[in-house]
C-alpha cells in the first residue's frame, strides 16, 4: 500500500478516538453510497456529525481543511441524505472536517465543528 493512503489511514483510526473521548459513538466508517465514501459517522446526543478525515504528512502546502472539495461536499450531502432516509433517524446532521497533521514524532488533531453546508 502506499505510503499515503498508510497516513490516511492512520489519520481516520486517529480521529475516531478523538471522537470517542469526547463522547461520541461511531455508527460507520468508511461508508459508502454510489461515488460517495463518508470518513466517519459519529453520534452525540441528537446530532449525526458527519466526519470527513483529513491528514498531511506537513503544512507546506496548505492546511488538511482546504482541502475538501466543492464535489466532495456535493458528494457527501447526497450520500448522508440516503443514510438518514434508509435508516429511519431523526436527528439533526452538522459536516465535520477532523484535520490531522504530523507534528514532530507525533500528530496534531483539529476537529472543525459545522465545517460547511451542503449545498
Amino acid at each position: 500500500m502506499a505510503e499515503h493512503n498508510d497516513l490516511g489511514k492512520l489519520g481516520e483510526e486517529l480521529a475516531v478516538e478523538f471522537l470517542q473521548k469526547s463522547g461520541y459513538e461511531i455508527l460507520e466508517t468508511n461508508w459508502t453510497f454510489q461515488k460517495a465514501e463518508v470518513d466517519i459517522i459519529a453520534q452525540k446526543e441528537n446530532t449525526l456529525a458527519i466526519v470527513e478525515v483529513k491528514t498531511r504528512s506537513s503544512l507546506e502546502f496548505g492546511l488538511p481543511q482546504d482541502f475538501v472539495k466543492p464535489k466532495k461536499i456535493q458528494l457527501l450531502a447526497k450520500a448522508v441524505n440516503e443514510y438518514v432516509i434508509s435508516n429511519n433517524l431523526d436527528v439533526d446532521v452538522r459536516f465535520d472536517i477532523i484535520a490531522v497533521h504530523k507534528e514532530g514524532p507525533s500528530f496534531a488533531i483539529e476537529h472543525l465543528v459545522d465545517a460547511f453546508y451542503h449545498f
